[in-house]
């Protein structure tokens, strides 16, 4: 009798990605403010995590999207002022992102929004647990970037 696809370990650790995803994205966007999106809200995350002045090729490639699937979040972001964007000044061609005081200030409400439920995370985790996984979790990342020829989680200068 061939095994089911819930027999092997592989499938059931995609599952559990896949379930975690779900839940972390379902879980910040209902705290977001209203009218910004989970979207939007990766798109902030990045530039106050890894710095302002990013071109949109950079985080959509991060973001793991299209830099036209990034366009729309991006032009929502500057409409509600929460974003600058700017010709580079070393090539004209390329645009550069900066978060607005607003958009920090933005940024903020978020992460005060979701620190309740990190610090649950934290307290329900050890420190241990989540550094025990990274190696497994990152290996797998690598390989599957590496399988696809694309760049996984990696800011690369576009």
């Amino acid at each position: 009798m061939a095994s089911e696809p819930e027999d092997h370990p592989d499938v059931q650790v995609f599952d559990e990605i896949r379930y975690i995803e779900h839940l972390v994205r379902t879980s910040i966007a209902r705290k977001l403010p209203v009218g910004l999106t989970y979207p939007q809200f990766e798109a902030m995350n990045l530039l106050a995590r890894r710095g302002d002045g990013i071109t949109p090729l950079a985080i959509a490639r991060a973001l793991q999207t299209t830099k036209s699937g990034l366009t729309n979040t991006l032009q929502r972001l500057h409409a509600r002022k929460l974003i600058q964007v700017e010709n580079c000044q070393s090539d004209g061609r390329k645009k550069r992102i900066w978060l607005t005081p607003e958009g920090r200030a933005a940024y903020g409400q978020c992460m005060v929004a979701i620190r309740p439920r990190m610090d649950r995370l934290r307290d329900g985790f050890t420190q241990k647990e989540f550094r025990d996984v990274l190696p497994f979790l990152k290996a797998l990342r690598t390989w599957l970037g590496e399988a696809n020829d694309a760049p996984v989680g990696e800011l690369r200068e576009a």
